[in-house]
């Protein structure tokens, strides 16, 4: 038995009470002492993860100790470090949801780059099998460009019509704006974008695209760069149509000007909402402040990739009336700008990255205007099977340093997650700066969480400006600036939209990003739902309605191709039986049929065709061989082996004819147009009644 002895703490057995002596006041003294001495040195240090356990080691002799005998000091310093522990536990549990939540965004975004690749090598498949319609001489493409240039621009009316195309635009209608642009304009643009003001007329939109196209034509396909007038240059990364970030970085940093030069690396447009103004903004910066502004092509720089990710939308929606024609201009625009920027002969800045065979001289002697997508490698007209090798090499040098992504281990490998470019090790990087003499590369490309990030032994630089870019909170936005001779690095950190993310805690910003995360799997999930059901049934032998964890893995793997970490995310998508430690596999569908729904901003293969009319009358034209109006049977069997490559479930011939004489609706042996395109509208029609269907299924 023992108790606590009065006064200082001490503990007496046997139940008696000893008296206080000189060396219990000297312990008490001491026992004070540490109280007041052990909390103001360590308890800060210990809460905030400085001390080691060899600096705590005089402390923790007292562990095993019973709490009743401690003393005050002890009892804190073991307060603080189970509150310690516990906190790293928190942070460590934040850290795996931040972790997986950013692994499902990237693997998302690529597997949609990957989409698209496999769209651009099936229309691409289809032209080649048409050999007459392959290519174009650069003497019509540039009767093509001229001919836009010349065309006028009608102001748009929310009634539907066109007004006087010569009148001047009102005032009251957008910023007046004048040509040549000067610094007054680019701050009219600015005040009007970011007030939501009324649109700029199209004739202004126009002109800055024409205006624009016609300097970039003077530029050589590699920028050159220096320092030597400004001491000092700014490079920002990705921009994805985030006018926000743009407006914080000219804030922080300055507008444009040849005492304050930019390099702005590529994906202007596509994803965020104010693509346009982002794009028009930089090219009037270039405009009005020559030897201010370096653009490079991104690979979101290409009407193919515009067409899934939402900028040919959002311009047919603010300019609906002329729409077509100033996407013709932009596409202008994408094929002169120029495809990297060297700054004083040391820093090679560019969008995606390199391969083991990129070569700067190949670069900077190719014709650049002749690659309208970068998705369709250029095949001249009655080439020689040389010449259209050597198209494809240059071809291959521009794809590759828009595309690609460095990699922490050595060689240079197909980048098979994007499904196009590379990816580049360090010993490629050091190979490649040896012999173009260079100190480092500067590239885009990838988000990263801090907005920028540093590989290669300090030989590779991401930089990503756009803040907030898969869900609010989820990543920081950065720019770097390169200063002196020297060319020293300074990161820049930043986040738009700072006054709504300020008001979220940690563990906020965390479960926001994941619930956006786990939506958009969902959103992927139910695109492949009927083959991953099947899947799933084949598994369950006994009709249970369960399967094993194994077998659920190894099915949502197999099925979707995205490389997450599906055991990890079990409990987020589907229940357990406790008993059995089985899945209930149906459960995988119905948070997203029943509480989320589904989004169509990012469609699959298939469903890019069938909504794209234009996309489908170009294919009935190329199987339509002799220009009959009809495509026969024999003309599809001769596409059906072509096709069968790029369909996401591969058949035989033999079940693609079927599919011919199922869009001969009328019987007659032939299919017309009409009967082409309806037959894409009925299957779109039955894939919604399906899962409508299935959804009313999961609800009783």
């Amino acid at each position: 038995m023992f108790s606590l002895a009065e006064g200082c703490g001490c503990v007496s057995f046997r139940g008696g009470r000893r008296p206080r002596s000189q060396a219990d006041d000297s312990s008490s003294c001491r026992s004070s002492e540490l109280e007041q001495e052990v909390p103001k040195r360590l308890g800060k240090r210990v809460l905030n993860g400085e001390c080691t356990m060899k600096a705590l080691a005089p402390f923790l002799k007292f562990w095993r100790r019973d709490d009743v005998s401690m003393t005050k000091a002890e009892r804190t310093m073991k307060a603080a470090i189970l509150i310690q522990q516990w906190y790293r536990r928190y942070l460590a549990r934040m850290e795996v949801r931040r972790r997986y939540t950013w692994t499902i965004f990237q693997n998302i975004e690529y597997a949609g780059e990957q989409d698209q690749v496999k769209l651009y090598n099936f229309f691409n498949a289809l032209l080649s099998h048409m050999r007459d319609t392959s290519g174009r001489p650069s003497s019509e493409r540039t009767s093509r460009t001229a001919s836009v240039l010349e065309q006028v621009f009608s102001e748009e009316s929310d009634e539907g019509g066109g007004v006087d195309e010569t009148a001047a635009p009102k005032p009251a209608r957008g910023p007046d704006i004048e040509f040549p642009l000067q610094r007054k304009d680019i701050d009219l643009l600015i005040e009007a974008f970011r007030k939501k003001k009324h649109r700029l007329h199209p004739k202004h939109v126009a002109q800055i695209l024409k205006e624009a196209t016609q300097v970039l034509k003077r530029l050589p396909n590699i920028n050159v760069a220096t320092t030597s007038i400004s001491s000092q240059i700014t490079v920002c990364g990705d921009l994805h149509g985030k006018l926000d970030d743009l407006l914080v970085i000219f804030h922080k940093n300055g507008l444009p000007s040849p005492e304050n030069p930019y390099i702005f690396n590529g994906d202007f447009v596509d994803r965020g909402k104010k693509g346009l103004e982002v794009f028009l903004l930089l090219l009037a910066c270039m405009l009005a402040f020559p030897g201010g502004v370096y653009l490079n092509r991104g690979n979101h720089e290409d009407l193919i990739m515009n067409s899934r990710y939402g900028f040919i939308k959002e311009v047919h929606m603010k300019y609906r009336h002329n729409a077509e024609r100033l996407l013709k201009l932009i596409e202008c625009v994408y094929r002169w700008l120029p495809l990297g920027t060297i700054i004083n002969n040391r820093v090679f800045v560019v969008h995606g990255g390199i391969s083991d065979t990129t070569d700067l001289d190949m670069i900077r002697s190719l014709e650049r205007d002749k690659y309208v997508s970068l998705l369709r490698p250029p095949v001249i007209e009655g080439s020689t099977a040389g010449a259209e090798a050597i198209d494809k090499v240059e071809w291959k040098q521009v794809f590759d340093i828009l595309w690609s992504d460095p990699q922490c281990i050595g060689g240079c490998v197909a980048n098979a997650l994007r499904g196009a470019g590379t990816y580049f090790g360090p010993d490629v990087t050091a190979s490649f700066l040896q012999k173009n003499k260079l100190s480092f590369i500067v590239r885009s490309h990838e988000c990263k969480p801090g907005g920028y990030e540093i590989m290669h032994n300090g030989n590779v630089i991401t930089i990503f400006s756009a803040s907030n870019y898969y869900e609010l909170g989820s990543n920081k936005g950065a720019y770097l600036k390169l200063c002196g001779n020297s060319l020293e690095r300074q990161f820049v950190q930043y986040t738009a939209a700072v006054s709504r993310t300020r008001r979220l805690t940690f563990r906020q910003r965390v479960g926001l990003v994941e619930s956006s995360a786990m939506r958009e799997l969902h959103n992927q999930i139910i695109m492949v739902r009927r083959s991953l059901e099947a899947t799933f049934r084949s598994m369950d032998l006994d009709q249970s309605g369960y399967i094993s964890i194994g077998d659920w893995c190894q099915a949502m793997e197999e099925t979707t191709h995205l490389g997450l970490p599906w055991r990890m995310l079990k409990d987020k998508l589907v229940r357990t039986d406790p008993d059995t430690r089985k899945v209930r596999y149906m459960d995988t569908f119905e948070l997203s049929t029943t509480r989320l729904g589904r989004k169509t901003d990012t469609p699959t293969v298939v469903e890019t065709l069938y909504k794209n009319k234009r996309s489908l009358e170009a294919i009935f034209k190329i199987l339509d061989k002799d220009n009959s109006g009809y495509i026969t049977l024999e003309e599809f069997s001769e596409a059906c082996q072509l096709i069968g490559k790029y369909m996401p479930n591969p058949m035989t011939q033999e079940q693609l004819v079927d599919i011919c004489r199922l869009m001969d609706i009328n019987k007659d042996g032939l299919v017309d147009l009409n009967e082409f395109l309806e037959s894409f509208r009925l299957a779109e029609k039955s894939l919604h009644e399906e899962e409508h269907e299935f959804a009313e299924m999961q609800a009783t």
